[in-house]
């Protein structure tokens, strides 16, 4: 069995919401259009196209992206933490003699900036993919298992043929994330170093 991980970003190891809030509140007052950002970090995960589809015209998304991602790095990245037992999660995995990709639905540059801020010490970091297609990354990886909050973290997994290991820190609890079929579900990750101290096969996954 190999012992290399895969770690989504936002929420998993990156307490974003503060960030992101205002960034999209900073997004909200230049637009001049009403963006609940505490609806919207309740629910991070999806890619930023899909939540602005919710509050702008189809046609209007592609310049409010753009817009967003400008603000970024000024706005949201210096509010950015690190997640209770990130660090640790990372640690136990190196090791246990496994490498560590970041696989997110953030882009490239803001999640390589996020990673780098919080002193993440990851192997690799894929950006823009989502749900099923993160699964090609984790892959080409040789990731064992991939550890996400959201059940499109569930998908990713079965997608890269990795044990699927979910936490409760975004918008799903412990109960529903199980409910979608994740093989293993945690409280958050300061639970992660035991259970993979413990992981010898998926026939013995708790």
């Amino acid at each position: 069995m190999g012992t290399s991980v895969g770690f989504d970003l936002d929420m998993t190891l990156a307490d974003t919401r503060s960030g992101i809030a205002a960034a999209y509140d900073e997004l909200s007052a230049r637009l001049g259009v009403p963006i609940d950002s505490e609806a919207v970090v309740s629910r991070l995960g999806p890619p930023l196209e899909h939540e602005l589809a919710n509050w702008l015209p189809a046609e209007d998304v592609p310049a409010a992206a753009t817009l967003f991602r400008m603000v970024y790095p000024e706005v949201a990245l210096p509010a950015h933490t690190a997640m209770e037992g990130a660090h640790e999660a990372i640690a136990a995995v190196r090791a246990g003699g496994g490498r560590v990709i970041v696989v997110t639905g953030k882009n490239l540059r803001d999640a390589t900036s996020t990673v780098e801020l919080l002193g993440l010490q990851v192997d690799e970091v894929v950006g823009s993919v989502f749900g099923a297609a993160k699964g090609t990354a984790l892959a080409r990886f040789g990731a064992a298992a991939y550890v996400g909050d959201h059940v499109a973290d569930i998908e990713a997994a079965r997608a890269g043929g990795a044990v699927s290991v979910t936490v409760a820190t975004g918008p799903y609890t412990v109960g529903e994330l199980r409910d979608h079929g994740a093989d293993v579900t945690l409280g958050d990750l300061t639970e992660f170093a035991a259970w993979f101290a413990g992981w010898r096969s998926p026939g013995e996954l708790r």
